[in-house]
């Protein structure tokens, strides 16, 4: 299952270095709106926990969701035009590596989809130590390789791929919290990051450095790789890695995913740094 994030500390370093592996969008011609939609990715593009106990609410997800309360990208799109309406496919699944990527490519190309979000990468992290994180090399391969499956299949399709949260976070904001580290705990939940919350030896401090670090890598790599497919893939340009979530935007029900809050500032923060849509009515 995926995990979320909570703010503390500085991170514009770490946005720049991102933000520069992607060149700039602003002056790109607007695009017609897309008539079919997937989210491919994790727990956090499910919805995971953002209405129940442990169960997907697509329904509240910040890319496909129809929850007005989330205003999801599938929404403000709706608003644009009806082409949209009710093809809105979320293929996210909870506790997905980016090795479940191509498959859920595969699903996208199948609904013909002409606008694909991605957000993958924090379970690849959130592993049960730290030596069994994902390699940035591997994460780096199993982006490229599902993204020329996409280019292949879906050739107009625009895809946007979204930072993965700054995990540490979460960690600086709730270790002080008596239910978070109970849950943490109980749950198993991103050992690699949250084993002994309360810890301050330096065996543990840098572990967690090094946690955030390959998170940093991964956003570069994925940054990069949609680079690389060219002008139809955007990436928020380190925007939710950035962002200052707090406690009150994660869920209850473990105090790691977002819930209904952070859904609608994760599509906030994501569709104002994407593409420009006109209605091609």
């Amino acid at each position: 299952m995926v995990r979320m994030i909570v703010r503390f500390g500085p991170v514009l370093a770490a946005a720049v270095v991102l933000t520069a592996s992607v060149p700039a969008h602003a002056a790109a011609p607007a695009e017609p709106v897309p008539e079919v939609m997937a989210a491919l990715g994790d727990s956090i593009s499910a919805g995971f926990n953002a209405c129940g106990w442990y169960v997907s609410c697509t329904a509240r997800s910040w890319s496909t969701g129809d929850r007005a309360d989330v205003d999801s990208h599938y929404l403000r799109l709706s608003e644009l035009s009806g082409t949209i309406h009710k093809h809105n496919h979320n293929f996210a699944v909870p506790g997905s590596t980016s090795a479940a990527l191509l498959g859920q490519v595969r699903k996208a190309i199948a609904a013909k989809a002409d606008y694909v979000t991605i957000l993958i990468g924090a379970v690849d992290a959130c592993a049960r130590t730290e030596q069994a994180m994902t390699p940035v090399a591997t994460y780096r391969r199993r982006l490229d390789t599902a993204l020329a499956e996409l280019r292949a299949g879906l050739p107009r399709a625009r895809v946007f791929v979204a930072s993965i949260p700054d995990l540490r976070r979460l960690w600086q904001a709730g270790r002080g919290n008596p239910l978070a580290r109970t849950f943490w705990s109980a749950g198993r939940i991103c050992q690699s990051l949250l084993l002994r919350p309360t810890s301050t030896r330096r065996a543990d401090t840098e572990r967690r450095a090094r946690v955030r670090d390959r998170v940093i890598g991964y956003n570069r790599a994925a940054a990069e790789a949609c680079a690389a497919y060219g002008p139809a893939c955007r990436t928020d340009g380190g925007a939710v890695f950035a962002y200052p979530f707090t406690l009150d935007q994660v869920s209850k029900w473990d105090y790691f995913h977002p819930n209904t809050a952070g859904q609608r500032v994760l599509a906030e923060q994501t569709y104002r740094r994407g593409f420009t849509w006109i209605d091609p009515r």
